[in-house]
Formats: C-alpha cells, structure tokens, sequence
C-alpha cells in the first residue's frame, strides 16, 4: 500500500518515500497506480497577517466554466458541457474501486498471515523492551539537556488539541455561565421557533420548566459519566442540555431562529481563551450531514456572518456515518446523493469562487475532512466489487466504513489535484478510526488517512500496528474520552504506543462531557503525566507530534518547531523551540532507520541510510512533507 503513502498526504517520512520510490521501479509495480501516484505536499492557508482581513473576498480566482458531474459515486470534472457529454473528464485521478479493492484483500491476508503475526509482535516487544532500556541509559541526561535549555519548557511549548468537536469545545461551566448570561440579557428576545410560534428565551424556559438561576453543573447532566461506557447513545444524549434538545438546538448548533449566534458567541470565547494562554491551538470540527446540497452554504454564512476566526483554530468539516438515519425518514433517495450533497458544493465554489464567495472564503479556513459515528455499530456489509454503486444504494441498510472511508477518500483526492491546479489550499482525511469495531477500519484507514483519531484497536494487530509504526501515520489518543465509553484509563494503550514509537498525540475530543478546567488539553496532558508517569521530555514530545500533524500552515510550524522542522532525526528538532531533547530524537531516528532497514533487506530494495553515517552521501534528503493530492 505504498502507494497511498504518498498519494493520501500522510505525514510519513521521507525513508519510506524513498523506499516508496523504489518500489515504483520494480518491474510488477502496478502501471495503474503510476497514473495517481504523486508526491506532492499539502497546502494550507497561511497565516492572517497584521491588519489582514481573514473573510476578505478580494482576488477570488476567476470562473473556470467547468462542468461537474458525479459519476458512481466519484466526482469528475469536464471542461465543458460538450466534453461531458464526449466523456472526456479532466485528469484528476484517483484509485479505481477494482484497485483499491484488490489491495485492500493483499494487506487483509497480510494481517492474517501467521509467520507475519509472529515477526511484528516479536518486534513491538523489541521496541517496547529497547525504549525501556533508553530510558534507563539515558533518561538523567535528556533532562540534563532540557534544563540547560534557556526560556523553554512543557508551559510554553506549542501544542494543538488534534481532535475536538466544535459542539463541545468548551466545558460544562463554561456552557452554564452562558445560559445565564444569555437569559439576563436576552430574557425577552425571541430565540426559538416551535413550529411557527415564536418563542421569547424565558417563554422557552418556562415552556421547560426551568429557570437558569436554578441550574447547576450537575441539572445540566451534559458531562459523561459511569453510564455511559459502552452506551454510544447515552453518550450522543449528553449533547441535549438538561436533555432538552430544544437547548442544544439553541445554544450548540449554526442553524435556529436566531442563525447560530450563541453557538457563534461560545466559540468566539473559547478562542479567546486559546489566545491568551498563547502556546494551545485547537482543531474543531463542524458537522456537514449530506442531507441538503444547500447545508455548505448556510455553514459558510454563519461561519461568516459571526466572523467565527481565531488565530489559535483550525477548522475540519465532519461527515457523520448517518445515512441509514436520513433514509430511513425519506430526506435521501440514495447514498450517491448524500456523497453528491457532500462534495459537489465544494468543487462548484472551487471552479467558480466568484459564485460562492461566502463558501470559498470558508474553505479557506478548513484544514480537512473527518468521519465520524459509532464504530461499534455492526453494518452486515463486507465491501467489495459487487457492492451496489453509490447511485444503486437505495436501501436503508447503513454502507459498511470501508465504504464510506473509500468513497470520501476518491472525492477528497480529485478535489485536492483541482484544488491545487487553482493553487487553492488543500485539505487532509482525518478520519475516526480504530475506538471500536473491526480492524478492517485501521486497515481502510492505513491505506487512505493522513491521521486518525482513538486508534485504540491497533492494540488487536501486531501486524498494523508495526505498519502504523514504520508509516509513522499520526493518531490523536483520548484517554480520558476513551475512559469514559470504550476503555479504563489504566488500561489505554496510549503510553505503550508512545514508547514503541508511534506518532501519537494528545487530544480532548470533547471537553462540555469529559473536562473540568478551563484549559482542557493542559488537563489531557496533567492526567497523562501523572497515571502514566511521562516524563517532561515524554511530554513535548507528545505535543511536537501534535504540530507536525496538524493542520497549522507550512510558516506556522516554521516558527513553532523550528525553520528545518520537515528534516527527519535531530537535524529537524529545535530544542530551543520544541523543549524535546536531541538524544530523545537520534534515539527515534536511528531506532526507526534499522526497522525500516530489516524490511528494505527482506525485500531485496537497497536500504536506507544509516543514520550513524553522516557523509553527505548517506544522509537524508530533505522535502516536504506529503499530503493529499
């Protein structure tokens, strides 16, 4: 699955795209897979500068005059009306099902081979045993270095909440503070429409029962607790302040009577926050359900209309795993439509920004695309060849992960190539993955993620869990989400993966249910430290991790972890910026070389460099890290 590698925009360095490459040369490499294939970086939207206007509509690129259809499931772009109807589409590739198929099953016998099964659980414990004995060896001088570091330390090193949900980005005092500020200010405005009589805030209370003056953290009941381990729905009615879901639609979404302003108000707070304590950032992510084609536009004017920016967030759009919901209420005539709702709006205001100011304006701020849903929600769908196309799923049945993750993954690949011809940002796939379910997910998703979120079940395969190791694929853990639905804290496999070397970091995934504090990721980390006794070098490790998967623009990295930061082993850590000690990081080069090293001699490419020589002619090349086409 090299191929995807490169092509997905994972974060991987730059040996396994060179071992990537030779592969490409041997003579059974695929011919199909050289037409899609292509190394080329992600690109965000950088900085807003001092007085620069982060919604400005100025130089919007002009119309194209393109024409978009969707064709099984998959977008493809025309130059006119007449070459659509030639069926001539743009070269924008993608992986053909048939292909994506074919290596899907190749790593699934991979995974179920034992002699395989045998290696890499010998090699995790070899992993897990040898960090254990660098610690011992050298633990007393990493802090020695990270003490005769000026200025520096954990406080004020960058870190970003990698996984966060936009719907639950502050925490329940926060959210309480608000309701009743709102109601001693707002007392007689009319807030709510229920159907077609308009309500004022206190006639909404009244109509509850309630009285905000009366509420509590604990009235509130929005916080996850012992019920709801291994209870997803309990988990989902948390969202419904008091359980009413009149409260949640005022307060925690972008589209009721007064257009999304409080949820606007909260997050704008939220951010504020971020910006005074200066060294967090955030990631949140907004809902785009595929039930409308008109749903980007209304995102795009809330997102605008409020001016919701921060220079501490960047923002993702989730895809709820949903469709069985809305077909089953008659909203969608097929999943194709729910896929065409998703994506099309997005290529429309790419070809013509002009069009779809307020919406291009928006992308420019979206980093990428998550799904997300219940894992543990059994579909009874195996995808393969003879899957019903997108148009031809008409049932009510749900598609299976694989599905969805195929099908996003294509769209988003033909959208970053169009996007990128445009010279338009483009954006990552940053899928949930691995908190529950099969591990056929961690598999989809190693094919196609540049990062994932939980990640839990690669625990349950020795062999991903190696692929994930020598991919070096990001995973944003929540052990304290984790603790509370799927897994005992004690029991997260959060410092094991750290240790083996995996590119994990830390997120909240939803403050309002799982945090107490104002600053939620500093509660992440401080009860990460304490249960699993992470050093302080541990720790920024962590949070440089958490930079280098993000979406932070190329300059805000530069500046966060230093100008070389994309320059694999030592010579790409600043230890005046990061605070993680040089022998900490010549310990993950080097240990990561001779994995890699033990693979490239087993088949028969020549290895890479060994990172104890340092002639120009060994050492690594330095380009920049890949993303999505």
């Amino acid at each position: 699955a090299h191929q995807y590698l490169e092509a997905s925009g994972d974060t991987s360095a730059n040996s396994v795209q060179s071992l990537a490459s030779q592969s490409l040369e041997q003579p059974d490499f695929p011919a199909a897979c050289a037409s899609w294939y292509s190394p080329f970086g992600p690109v965000f939207t950088p900085p807003v500068k001092d007085g620069q206007d982060p919604f400005t509509t100025e130089d919007l690129e002009e119309d194209l005059g393109y024409h978009i259809q969707m064709k099984d499931g998959v977008v493809y772009i025309y130059s006119d009306k007449a070459a659509a109807d030639r069926n001539e589409p743009k070269d924008l590739p993608y992986p053909s099902l048939e292909h994506f198929i074919d290596d899907m099953n190749f790593l699934l016998a991979l995974i179920a081979q034992g002699p395989v099964k045998t290696y890499t659980h010998r090699r995790l414990k070899f992993l897990l045993s040898k960090f254990q004995v660098h610690e011992m060896l050298n633990e007393m001088e990493e802090m020695k270095e990270l003490k005769n570091n000026p200025h520096r330390d954990f406080y004020n090193c960058r870190k970003v909440d990698t996984h966060i949900h936009a719907a639950a980005c502050m925490n329940q005092k926060h959210l309480l503070r608000f309701i009743k500020k709102s109601y001693r200010v707002d007392a007689d405005r009319v807030v709510y429409d229920a159907k077609g009589k308009q309500l004022t805030l206190k006639q909404l209370f009244q109509q509850l029962g309630l009285h905000p003056y009366d509420l509590t953290v604990d009235s509130l009941d929005v916080h996850a607790g012992r019920q709801t381990f291994q209870r997803f729905d309990k988990f989902n009615a948390k969202y419904n302040p008091v359980g009413a879901s009149e409260l949640r639609d005022l307060y925690l979404k972008t589209e009721n009577a007064i257009n999304g302003e409080y949820f606007a108000t909260i997050i704008k707070e939220v951010g504020s926050d971020l910006e005074d304590a200066k060294y967090q950032h955030t990631e949140p992510r907004l809902s785009i359900y595929g039930c409308s084609a008109e749903e980007w536009s209304k995102l795009a004017s809330w997102f605008n209309k409020h001016r919701v920016y921060s220079p501490n967030m960047k923002w993702m759009i989730q895809i709820p795993r949903i469709y069985d919901v809305f077909r089953s209420k008659n909203f969608l005539p097929h999943f194709g439509k729910m896929l065409e709702n998703i994506f099309v709006p997005v290529f429309e205001a790419t070809v013509n920004p002009q069009a779809h100011k307020e919406l291009s304006v928006f992308l420019h701020h979206i980093t990428g695309f998550d799904s997300v849903d219940d894992e543990s929600k059994h579909s009874g769908h195996m995808f393969s060849t003879k899957s019903p196309k997108p148009e031809q799923w008409t049932c009510e049945k749900n598609p299976s992960y694989t599905y969805y993750v195929y099908y996003m993954y294509a769209n988003i690949l033909v959208l970053n190539n169009l996007r990128r011809q445009r010279g338009m940002n483009t954006f990552l796939f940053r899928p949930h993955c691995g908190e529950a379910g099969a591990v056929t997910h961690l598999l989809a998703a190693f094919m196609t993620a540049d990062n994932i979120s939980h990640g839990l079940n690669l625990k349950k395969s020795p062999v991903l869990q190696y692929l994930y190791f020598l991919a070096q694929i990001p995973i944003a853990m929540s052990p304290l989400s984790n603790n509370s639905l799927f897994l005992e804290y004690a029991k997260n496999p959060l410092p094991e993966f750290h240790q083996k070397g995996l590119m994990v970091s830390l997120s909240t995934d939803d403050p309002m249910q799982f945090h107490y504090t104002k600053e939620p990721l500093m509660e992440e980390y401080a009860i990460a430290a304490q249960v699993f006794k992470l050093s302080t070098c541990d720790m920024c490790e962590i949070a440089r991790n958490s930079v280098l998967q993000c979406g932070l623009s190329h300059e805000e990295k530069a500046m966060f972890l230093g100008e070389n930061y994309q320059a694999e082993g030592p010579q790409g850590n600043d230890i005046r910026k990061t605070n993680v000690a040089q022998i900490r990081m010549a310990y993950r080069y080097e240990t990561w070389c001779y994995e890699l090293n033990l693979i490239a001699e087993a088949g028969g490419c020549s290895s890479p460099p060994d990172p104890l020589d340092e002639s120009p002619a060994s050492s690594f090349t330095t380009v920049p890290r890949t993303g999505l086409l």
